[in-house]
């Protein structure tokens, strides 16, 4: 019987190192071999938790459907090449897990800083904007719809460059003129047509980046209610409202973003390239974005990998618990892992753990 939910706790995210190899032992060169973790000539050759040492709880999810975790993967392993795209080291299971071992992003997350500071000015608010949509078009150069645009997706690394993470609930093999109909996302970024269950195309992420850019200038989502029937209502019916003190490309943009005809929406004639050719983004050099040669308006001034500053305590004083890194059968092969995950298990050939 497949199961419906993964992990036997809540799923959590970790802070780790890679242990050392003993004295004298070469360090494995990872590779891949049969779907699951080959780590080279070793004593040990699958990949455990007991390779890793767990330091810290940066936080906790919610359980995990099989098709999301599958579909995260997925994603995960397009994104190698993408500044702006969380990264995936490895993943592999046990009989009980499932485990990603991601790059470790410490700036902390959006929405924090939003929720510290309100509002971002203009600038500030300008240079996430165009890194998240820089993500989001290459996720669409892959027929992928990301889905679920929100603050706490968006994280910042230690310079203040944006790294966008949790892939979930993104839609892989839509090509440009295609539609998909699954009702999901986050309640205050869904579009009208996801509400209306019509089918809907890659222009839904274009709605949810100008939701967020709104919540960066305003310090809420553009149609928001403590009543989730009227915030419905408000997407569906209501004209967007935009407050004084923003300049006029930055309500054109607002206004294209948020058009609620998916068909005359910023974005769904040319995707990306309507956004980057927007007057509000005039002032970015896209090829310096990219190559994060652009300084960041905001640095988190972390001090290091140890410094968790930008983690809430609720998380990072918690103790981590035995169960993730001392499971007595934890072995990534598919004889001791359910087979509801065949090929889950990943190694990149040729990568360091941590580039800090």
């Amino acid at each position: 019987m497949v199961p419906g939910l993964v992990p036997e706790q809540s799923p959590s995210d970790h802070c780790y190192r890679m242990d050392s190899s003993p004295a004298g032992t070469p360090s494995p060169q990872p590779s891949r071999a049969n779907g699951n973790i080959n780590l080279g000539p070793s004593a040990n050759p699958n990949a455990r938790p007991t390779d890793f040492d767990f330091l810290k709880v940066i936080g906790k999810g919610s359980y995990g459907k099989q098709n999301h975790i599958m579909a995260e993967r997925s994603v995960l392993l397009k994104n190698v090449q993408h500044p702006f795209l969380v990264g995936l080291r490895y993943s592999f299971q046990t009989p009980e897990k499932l485990y990603f071992v991601l790059d470790y992003v410490n700036g902390g997350e959006l929405f924090f800083h939003l929720q510290r500071e309100r509002r971002f000015l203009e600038p500030r608010a300008r240079f996430y904007a165009a890194e998240v949509a820089s993500a989001i078009g290459y996720l669409h150069s892959l027929n992928v719809i990301y889905r679920d645009l929100k603050p706490e997706n968006i994280l910042l690394d230690c310079q203040g460059h944006v790294v966008l993470t949790d892939f979930g609930l993104c839609k892989e093999g839509v090509e440009p003129e295609e539609t998909t109909s699954t009702f999901c996302g986050t309640p205050e970024y869904l579009a009208p047509e996801v509400l209306r269950k019509e089918p809907y195309d890659r222009a839904v992420d274009w709605w949810c980046l100008g939701a967020v850019l709104y919540e960066m200038l305003q310090g809420l989502p553009p149609f928001y209610s403590q009543d989730m029937s009227q915030m419905y209502e408000n997407i569906l019916y209501q004209p967007l409202r935009i407050p004084g003190g923003q300049t006029v490309a930055a309500c054109d943009l607002l206004q294209g973003l948020l058009h609620k005809d998916q068909r005359q929406r910023l974005g769904s004639k040319s995707d990306f390239l309507e956004i980057k050719n927007h007057v509000f983004f005039s002032p970015i050099n896209w090829d310096d974005l990219y190559h994060k040669r652009l300084t960041p308006p905001f640095n988190p001034n972390v001090a290091g990998p140890a410094d968790l500053k930008h983690f809430d305590p609720e998380f990072t004083q918690e103790a981590v618990s035995k169960s993730i890194g001392c499971t007595p059968d934890a072995v990534a092969s598919s004889s001791g892992a359910s087979s509801a995950f065949l090929g889950f298990s990943y190694a990149p050939e040729d990568e360091a753990i941590l580039d800090y």
